[in-house]
């Protein structure tokens, strides 16, 4: 299992950045995906899930309206759509099969730092 992210980066308050997770896992449309993200002090919160076909979303309270997860089968991508973020959005965002949060780390993306700052 190998999960290749990019996106992410540092944006003012109120903006949005996308992030990108290319997966060689196969067969990858089986697999219910999702993005997590760690926080400097706080323990990694699941924030957004999608089901193998895309047929279902799922996201925690605080980005609900502002995020989008989504996916190409075709392409073997998940894409996680962020905008309106604030400071709190601060943190390391890991992409990941569902299966493997909380506890198969190791199976996790490499991780892409985001920053929101004025």
């Amino acid at each position: 299992v190998q999960l290749v992210q990019s996106g992410g980066g540092m944006v003012q308050p109120g903006g949005s950045l996308r992030l990108f997770c290319a997966a060689s896992v196969f067969p990858y449309s089986v697999y219910d995906m999702c993005w997590v993200r760690h926080a400097p002090g706080k323990s990694p919160e699941w924030v957004s899930g999608i089901t193998p076909g895309g047929d279902a979303t799922y996201y925690t309270y605080s980005v609900q309206g502002r995020f989008t997860i989504s996916r190409d089968n075709h392409n073997n991508t998940l894409y996680l759509q962020m905008n309106n973020l604030t400071p709190e959005d601060t943190a390391l965002y890991y992409c990941a099969r569902s299966r493997d949060y909380p506890s198969g780390r190791s199976y996790w993306g490499q991780g892409t730092q985001v920053t929101v700052s004025s």
